[in-house]
């Protein structure tokens, strides 16, 4: 198991306030060096604002590609990896609108999309923004890799450590931890003679290093958010969500039995005892994750599948990779959909999805990149919505457990 990320979460106010960034990089060399010497190989330190829409206000929206490339700078040179100016929001519609000429400017920063949350309910404008948002980033770079600094966001808190989707909603700095920890389930799985013992491995396994992490934020004497234990995956078979599922007796993943095996490692994940926060459930990002991107290939695991397992467990849709004709109308009704799956269950997801120019679905996919596994762009069975669900509405979609008895 890795910590994927040693995330802060500050208001840097606008202009940039360099003091409170430059506490931020202080904090983050000490953690990272608390954590290492705690005997976890640290991936990244990383930086989540206040949403910029909030920062700069509606009068300086049309700034954020300055804010952009400022805040990448200072970063950088204070040795943080990787920051999110969090979401564009509904109530400034123009936000959406300067999201791809931000991405444009930077390799390093990060942005989501609001389009639902229990409060608001759906908005059907927000989240045709985010379709096109998609499809405008998918040309800024030749294989669409400028959308891995994107995310819609359904019904997602502040505090979430895992980037696109990281942002923060205070004036009073913390800190959080993700984790890579999709190992922890091949291990668990591996050797257990009933499924039983399968959980219990798996829950031990959580809880043994959710107190170790703990015990070094604890040592640090900072506010401490918790540890989003997503199970997430490397592109190596033996750190594959995909290979747990079929450790714990599915034969490939994406067959029938696929969403009972989500539904088990997500329990275990809610039934471990440490500090949840952010998904804390399964991260499966299609291009991350060998046996996902393999069962992808072959056909087996498809959009719809990751859909379903999203249902009962943690992230969404993540690094699903589409033929690059796909237009906006066609990503509108399945970030719609997921809009649906956060808000009955009330949990939290978003999607991030990857048109790569010049390919259809079938093709391979070519990416030159550490934490993707070579894979084929998914099909995407979906066409524009009509009628009602083509307007512009905000509608309220309660949960279930909200109804009265």
């Amino acid at each position: 198991m890795k910590v994927r990320s040693i995330t802060y979460f500050c208001n840097p106010k606008y202009p940039l306030d360099e003091k409170v960034l430059q506490k931020a990089g202080e904090f983050l060399a000490q953690a990272r060096s608390a954590y290492e010497s705690a005997g976890y190989e640290v991936q990244t330190v990383r930086l989540a604002t206040n949403p910029f829409p909030e920062l700069l206000g509606e009068e300086q929206i049309g700034k954020l590609p300055e804010l952009t490339s400022d805040m990448d700078t200072i970063a950088q040179g204070l040795k943080i990896g990787y920051v999110s100016l969090g979401p564009a929001l509904p109530e400034l519609p123009r936000s959406y609108e300067v999201i791809p000429d931000a991405i444009f400017v930077s390799k390093n920063v990060f942005f989501g999309g609001k389009m639902a949350d229990t409060g608001r309910g759906i908005d059907l404008s927000a989240a045709r923004a985010c379709a096109e948002i998609i499809v405008k980033c998918a040309s800024i770079e030749p294989n669409g890799f400028a959308n891995l600094k994107f995310a819609a966001l359904a019904n997602v808190n502040a505090g979430t450590p895992f980037l696109p989707a990281a942002y923060h909603d205070s004036d009073r700095a913390m800190f959080s931890i993700a984790t890579e920890s999709a190992d922890l389930a091949v291990g668990a799985f591996e050797d257990a003679k009933n499924l039983e013992e399968a959980r219990r491995n798996l829950i031990s396994e959580i809880e043994k290093h959710g107190k170790r992490l703990t015990d070094v934020a604890k040592s640090l004497n900072y506010r401490f958010g918790g540890i989003d234990f997503s199970l997430a995956p490397f592109p190596a078979e033996a750190q594959s969500l995909g290979t747990a599922f079929e450790k714990l007796g599915v034969p490939r993943i994406g067959l029938h039995g696929s969403l009972l095996a989500a539904a088990i490692l997500t329990e275990a994940i809610d039934r471990a005892s440490f500090l949840h926060t952010g998904f804390s459930g399964l991260m499966m990002p299609i291009l991350e994750d060998a046996t996902l991107a393999k069962r992808a290939a072959e056909g087996i695991l498809t959009v719809k599948d990751a859909l379903l397992y999203s249902a009962v467990c943690g992230t969404g849709l993540d690094t699903i990779p589409l033929a690059g004709d796909t237009t906006s109308e066609q990503i509108t009704p399945l970030l719609l959909d997921l809009c649906a799956l956060a808000l009955r269950p009330d949990k939290p997801l978003t999607a991030r999805l990857m048109p790569i120019p010049t390919k259809k679905a079938g093709d391979e996919t070519s990416f030159d990149f550490a934490f993707f596994a070579p894979s084929r762009v998914m099909a995407l069975d979906s066409e524009g919505l009509r009628s009602s669900l083509a307007g512009n509405e905000t509608f309220p979609l309660s949960s279930r457990k909200s109804w009265p008895s």
